[in-house]
């Protein structure tokens, strides 16, 4: 499932890391195409070293297993960040039936084993039909969600039972595309299914494996996963560390791809122009009477002269400001 993109870096992206910015950097979204074994962590160090600044954040954390698209903020666009991770984000998997394992992914030690032949498709799909849609899903307990403090993952390393509430996440679509019976390494008869998913932010692709497997009692876990898309962002417009870094070392560390602010904020939230004197007003901190738009979320509002200034949400018919961008 590993995907090299060869679309050349183009030249409307080659902007430099300068000019805006503390530090005179550029301030703005790098979509990386994260490689299996890292994690969002590691590819957040490899971006402080490429964009020289240690300003640098990621919205929605991938497991080291997994591949595709993490999306990068430097400088300012890290204020972007909380409100695009949650945003809907969408994947492709596979979901081995027939093994249960601790991490409920590949990477962690099976913990039981049942025959999985001659599963019926339609048990599959209702299986499948009832992980759909709003759905009160428990998190795998090797995660990074605190209890009383503390991570899982630690809680579960230090020998400790771990019970994590449910909590509500979407699944708006879960498609089966392929089921193939094989044997496992350990001799165990599986079925693999080959998956897509769009979700909720929060939501645990392992844990929907988890749960289908169990629901089927067979047991279940996540075998390879590629988030292709987070919000607007998709794979066509993610690039791998080593194109990133060529791209670096080609202008001797100046050429750093980043997608400006503006056309991050726009490509994600709903655009609001407005005149320079509510322009000014809305960098003075005011909050000025503002539109009604369809559906939730903050809006970008961008000056006449198309400056990204602000995202905003509407309390009351007014604007209320949750990041300011514009100097």
């Amino acid at each position: 499932m590993k995907r090299e993109s060869n679309k050349p870096i183009e030249g409307g992206e080659r902007a430099a890391l300068s000019g805006k910015g503390s530090g005179g950097r550029r301030a703005g979204l790098v979509i990386v195409d994260k490689p299996a074994g890292f994690t969002s962590h590691d590819v957040v160090a490899k971006m402080r070293g490429m964009a020289r600044t240690r300003r640098v954040g990621h919205a929605g954390t991938l497991d080291p297993m997994a591949t595709g698209v993490l999306v990068l903020g430097i400088e300012r666009a890290t204020k972007l960040l909380g409100h695009l991770a949650l945003t809907e984000k969408e994947y492709v998997g596979t979901i081995r039936l027939g093994q249960t394992t601790v991490t409920d992914d590949a990477e962690g030690e099976i913990t039981a084993s049942k025959a999985a032949h001659d599963l019926a498709r339609e048990d599959i799909d209702a299986g499948i039909a009832r992980l759909s849609g709003a759905i009160m899903q428990v998190p795998s307990k090797v995660s990074a969600i605190k209890i009383d403090g503390k991570r899982s993952y630690s809680r579960v390393r230090d020998g400790e039972d771990v019970e994590i509430p449910a909590r509500p996440v979407t699944v708006s679509s879960f498609v089966l595309h392929s089921a193939h019976e094989t044997e496992a390494e350990d001799g165990t008869p599986v079925t693999d299914l080959l998956v897509s998913v769009e979700c909720s932010s929060g939501t645990y692709i392992r844990a929907l494996a988890r749960d289908l497997g169990a629901g089927l009692g067979v047991g279940g876990h996540l075998t390879a996963l590629r988030r292709t898309r987070v919000g607007p962002y998709k794979l066509d417009r993610a690039r791998t560390l080593e194109q990133l870094q060529a791209a670096v070392d080609e202008t001797e560390g100046e050429g750093l791809p980043v997608m400006p602010l503006g056309d991050a904020a726009a490509a994600a939230f709903t655009r609001w122009d407005v005149a320079e004197a509510q322009a000014r007003l809305l960098l003075n901190g005011a909050r000025i009477a503002m539109p009604r738009f369809e559906g939730d979320g903050p809006v970008a509002a961008f000056g006449p002269d198309g400056r990204f200034l602000a995202l905003v949400e509407n309390q009351g018919g007014k604007a209320k400001s949750l990041a300011v961008f514009a100097d």
